[in-house]
């Protein structure tokens, strides 16, 4: 039975390992088939590509683009693209400059609300990161004494901040994402923004809102899903015909979840003729790979 981890964030975006120490991580953990879905980013999918040797686990190019329109905030998964393709790069580089603007309002915002102050040279090495992020501006806050814990810099904190003005749409993602040979999919459905849980009818008209975007895929299997919302998306999946993919969200050090955590009811894969059969079409559309 293959072993499936497809949502992964590496150091390009706010996770705190390195694509070849995914890598590593990914082969000793006997995980067949992964994907690196960092936020707004495709470079870490370029970086694991030219690791690969012989006899590696099967990796499957992903990011995951942060969205939000009228409606409320989604994470655009996609899957399978060209790495080097235009739209998509064209796509990351949109997300990352939204980022890059946010992360300085940021600072902005806690410097003018709290009095937080950081020095240039760290101000400046946080501004380098590929995709800074509320984490490492919080592991900041944690440095100089301003809180205690990242959680609490990032609850009490960041989150008081509303959001930026400017965002990539999710039909945009979708287009792109399709214009680059990949395959659109919605990352943890049932959580929107923040504490925000959707189930139900509102779960489903925003499932089927996406795919007359173009969507073609929910994540079906996730770390953070009680076995009753795995349940109902899985559901959703069978009875609009999508995909169903399988991701933990590991971040490394930044989340308490393990690499390979897909989450309760993901036993069932451990049958093959009880996976999902969204989860085998998109194995084979995909991925390439006619059984588990």
């Amino acid at each position: 039975m293959m072993k499936i981890d497809l949502h992964i964030h590496s150091t390009v975006s706010d996770g705190t390992d390195s694509p070849g120490e995914i890598l590593r991580k990914v082969r000793d953990a006997g995980i067949g088939l992964f994907s690196v879905t960092d936020h707004d980013a495709v470079k870490g999918c370029r970086v694991i590509r030219d690791l690969l040797g012989e006899g590696d686990p099967r990796f499957i190019p992903g990011a995951e683009f942060s969205c939000r329109d009228e409606m409320g905030k989604y994470h655009i998964l996609g899957y399978g693209f060209d790495p080097d393709a235009e739209a998509v790069n064209r796509l990351a580089d949109t997300g990352h400059a939204n980022r890059m603007e946010k992360a300085r309002a940021r600072l902005a915002f806690i410097r003018e609300e709290f009095g937080f102050t950081f020095s240039r040279e760290d101000e400046d090495a946080l501004l380098a990161l590929d995709n800074p992020g509320k984490p490492h501006i919080a592991l900041l806050m944690v440095k100089y004494g301003y809180v205690n814990t990242k959680e609490e810099g990032i609850d009490k904190v960041l989150n008081r901040m509303r959001p930026a003005s400017r965002y990539i749409r999710p039909e945009q993602a979708i287009r792109e994402i399709l214009a680059s040979g990949g395959t659109p999919v919605l990352a943890h459905p049932a959580f929107g923004n923040g504490d925000q849980l959707i189930r139900g009818t509102e779960l489903e008209e925003r499932i089927l809102r996406l795919k007359a975007f173009g969507l073609e895929g929910i994540e079906g299997f996730y770390s953070g899903y009680s076995e009753d919302i795995c349940r109902e998306i899985l559901s959703l999946a069978d009875r609009l015909g999508l995909y169903v993919t399988a991701g933990s969200d590991c971040h490394g050090g930044n989340k308490s979840i393990p690499l390979g955590d897909t989450g309760p009811g993901s036993d069932c894969m451990a049958d093959p003729d009880a996976a999902p059969e969204g989860l085998r079409r998109f194995l084979a559309d995909v991925c390439g790979i006619e059984s588990l």
